[in-house]
């Protein structure tokens, strides 16, 4: 089995098939001439009236939030700031989560150190949670740590009280970055915050189960389960969607089920509707049985959320009905559900689609042969949908009108399709949708008349193992955990990612070039764990998509007898290493020989592999 690796012939242009990473980039067309957009309007100063409302500031931060958009966020604090001088704790917290929500740690920091000195609009606990949650997701464990212990310690400015939500800000935030082992370091250190009378939060094992989850350990999440009833505590609404996930994960679908019937019998039993299934219960099943094709129970569900009284189905939950239909094939189903999405979206327009619906049935269509629905619905994706349609959408929605195209049998207009986007686009993925389509092309068309011109990477079969290439572990040369950057700071400048190993020799983590920015802090501070792994015995083929999917630049290897120990947070006794950049170097050794058979793997934004 051999890989095939696409370019284009330096007649066509710069346009080439890379690896699945590649950024695309968008021709966004002639430019307007000068008469046009001197008639444009510039947007207008936003001002604020001579009162300061702080409830709309905060909800028009929540709204930029939402979108992103962090810099007019700063914008608009700072014209609000130069009317009415320092604003409320409460839009200052709303600040703060913006930056948290877009990444900008720095820019938290500054905020929280704005409100906190002398004159300062001041800071609660939930500035204390939002900052500690950044901080988490960043990975700056020893920062948020330190502020965990000045607030045990009665040190903190402002005094916060150590609580529950507090020390689940941090919590939350390790979660959500993978980081299961900080996180019941944390849970350990911090146990006695999390009692309640004795029984632990039932808060704490709802964030556990998610990180389980986030972490690809379904099973658990269901083992946290059992626990949360050997403790006595009464699991609420989110326990019973945790879980239902959890099963949903598993493919368990009957588990689901089984939860899904005992929240129903609680609620009735407790008379408590708040344990009642909501819409995100509903919408977690249909993803389920939507994935295993099962479309009998995807229509009982709907029925059900469809006869429920005062039960209201957003765009969200009409989104996951038409997918669940796709899914199992019924793509009537999925249009009625669409028709009956665009006729109530014409009162209501909170139900408009997005562009993520219009491309789940431009698929479908797409697979059927059907050029004409796909056009029809790529150009309603263009009237009628809300938000934003972003590059990537562009280009699969140009995809997938090739496609059409061609599994309707019209090869010219398919090779029109092509063309257009090569100029468009300038690069297509060779492992996407549309990479595959043009390899299809191309086989039709025969060498003669190639487009892309196909050359073979003959060195490397893909069915072949790992471990035939792979670099044996020793000769990477690791590095102790304990060590400081300052120690081996050269290194970096040899090796772009480097395996880090702990006392007993097992690897804990991989460094990173880009995250070693502290020459004092040691290297499983900054280092990223746990590190990808693969078994000795998987294929070159299965390897390289995962790395270029993932976007590693490094994986471990590990022998297929240690896998099934390895648990989650545990060191990895590894084998050997396979790198992106070794991927590189075992292309280009046959390119500098002249072969004329083998073709170079090129990769932009490669700093953007992990």
């Amino acid at each position: 089995m051999q890989q095939i690796l696409l370019q284009l012939p330096p007649s066509v242009g710069t346009s080439r098939i890379l690896p699945s990473s590649t950024t695309f980039i968008c021709c966004t067309g002639k430019p307007e001439s000068s008469q046009k957009m001197s008639q444009r309007k510039l947007p207008k100063r936003p001002r604020f009236p001579s009162r300061l409302n702080h409830k709309s500031l905060t909800s028009r931060i929540v709204q930029l939030t939402r979108r992103r958009q962090l810099t007019q966020i700063f914008e608009e604090i700072k014209i609000a700031k130069s009317q009415h001088g320092n604003l409320g704790t409460i839009v200052m917290n709303a600040l703060m989560q913006a930056c948290v929500h877009c990444g900008d740690i720095d820019s938290a920091l500054e905020v929280f150190g704005e409100m906190s000195k002398p004159g300062g609009c001041g800071v609660d606990n939930i500035t204390y949670g939002t900052l500690l949650k950044g901080l988490g997701n960043a990975r700056r464990i020893d920062e948020a740590f330190q502020m965990l212990e000045s607030v045990e310690k009665g040190t903190a400015v402002g005094s916060p009280q150590l609580s529950v939500p507090l020390v689940c800000g941090l919590l939350n935030g390790l979660i959500e970055a993978g980081d299961l082992r900080r996180a019941n370091g944390l849970l350990a250190r911090y146990n006695y915050v999390f009692h309640e009378g004795g029984s632990p939060s039932i808060l704490t094992y709802n964030l556990l189960m998610k990180g389980y989850i986030s972490a690809g350990c379904p099973q658990e999440a269901l083992n946290t389960h059992d626990e949360i009833l050997r403790q006595g505590l009464n699991p609420d609404r989110l326990t019973y969607n945790t879980l239902i996930f959890a099963c949903v994960k598993m493919e368990n679908l009957d588990f689901a089920m089984l939860f899904f019937e005992h929240m129903k019998d609680k609620a009735r039993k407790d008379d408590d509707q708040d344990i009642f299934p909501d819409l995100v219960s509903y919408t977690t099943l249909l993803q389920g049985f939507g994935r295993v094709k099962n479309l009998h129970s995807v229509k009982k569900i709907l029925i059900e959320m469809k006869t429920h009284p005062n039960f209201f189905i957003d765009r969200v939950a009409y989104t996951v009905i038409v997918d669940s239909f796709l899914n199992c094939g019924s793509i009537k189903g999925a249009l009625c559900v669409f028709g009956e999405i665009i006729k109530q979206a014409a009162g209501n327009r909170g139900l408009r689609p997005k562009p993520h619906l219009y491309l789940s049935l431009m698929r479908a269509f797409a697979a059927r042969g059907d050029y004409e629905m796909v056009k029809s619905l790529r150009r309603r994706m263009w009237l009628d949908t809300a938000g934003t349609i972003s590059l990537t959408m562009q280009v699969e929605s140009d995809h997938l009108l090739m496609e059409a195209a061609l599994n309707e049998g019209q090869v010219g207009l398919a090779l029109q399709n092509l063309k257009k986007i090569v100029g468009k686009w300038k690069e297509i993925s060779w492992t996407s949708r549309g990479g595959m389509v043009a390899l299809r092309l191309e086989a039709l068309l025969g060498l003669n008349s190639s487009l892309l011109s196909p050359r073979l990477l003959l060195q490397v079969s893909a069915s072949d193992a790992i471990e035939r290439i792979m670099t044996p572990f020793d000769e990477a040369q690791p590095l102790q955990a304990t060590l400081q950057l300052k120690q081996v700071v050269m290194r970096l400048f040899n090796d772009p990612v480097v395996p880090i190993i702990d006392d007993w020799g097992g690897c804990v983590g991989i460094l990173h070039r880009e995250d070693c920015d502290k020459l004092d802090a040691p290297l499983s501070m900054l280092m990223r764990s746990p590190p990808p792994c693969v078994t000795a015995s998987t294929s070159v083929g299965c390897v390289i998509d995962h790395m270029l999917e993932k976007k590693y630049r490094m994986v471990i290897v590990v022998k297929y007898g240690d896998f099934p120990s390895i648990s989650y947070g545990s060191s990895i006794r590894a084998a050997g290493i396979f790198t992106y950049d070794g991927l590189c170097k075992l292309a280009n050794k046959y390119v500098e020989d002249d072969r004329p058979a083998v073709s170079r793997i090129k990769m932009q934004n490669s700093e953007n592999l992990r």
